[in-house]
């Protein structure tokens, strides 16, 4: 049986769950629950076991808040004996339109402290990461205010629609993989 870990980046407490950078785990939240599987406590992080045709998805809700998600990540690798490959990191992006997906199989960490300790601990930046985007709608100094700011009014009505097509990706990503998940969901 094929494993995958999808992970969620963001930051654990009350005062960060409807922030747009627990787009993480709030997307992995949307996803158990319309799949009715339920998160438990473990070492590093909030686990969740998901199987379909063949394939188990390991959801990963890091506690290591965000700066620290590598070892985390790392962790459970290294104890579910899953391949690089199959892992998908999932964060917010600032560069780009609110909703807006964009996976890629490698590239920088773009200034996103998550991705930027994971790429340190993995030991490279070639890793599938899905950019949720929450656009860049702040002034100047104001950017941490903004990605621990939560959701518009506007945002928030169209938030669902765009969680549904997150867990399409998922999905298609171990079902598909990762090129043809990229032309199916890129930009949409």
């Amino acid at each position: 049986m094929k494993k995958f870990l999808i992970v969620g980046l963001g930051n654990i407490g009350e005062e960060y769950e409807h922030t747009r950078h627990n787009i993480g785990f709030k997307i992995l939240d949307f996803f158990a629950k319309k799949e009715s599987i339920v998160f438990e406590t473990k070492k590093l992080g909030d686990i969740a076991t998901y199987k379909f045709k063949g394939r188990t998805f390991i959801l990963l809700k890091p506690n290591t808040y965000m700066n620290l998600s590598g070892k985390a990540i790392l962790y459970w690798l290294t104890k579910e004996k899953i391949s690089i490959d199959n892992l998908l990191v999932i964060t917010d992006d600032l560069n780009l339109p609110f909703g807006i997906i964009r996976l890629k199989t490698k590239g920088s960490d773009g200034g996103h402290n998550g991705l930027k300790d994971t790429q340190q601990k993995l030991n490279t930046s070639k890793y599938n990461r899905f950019r949720f985007g929450i656009r860049d709608a702040f002034s100047k100094g104001r950017q941490v205010d903004y990605v621990l700011g939560e959701w518009s009014e506007e945002e928030n009505l169209k938030l669902n629609e765009r969680l549904e097509k997150a867990t399409e990706l998922i999905k298609s990503f171990g079902l598909a993989g990762i090129n043809e998940t990229m032309n199916s969901f890129n930009g949409k």
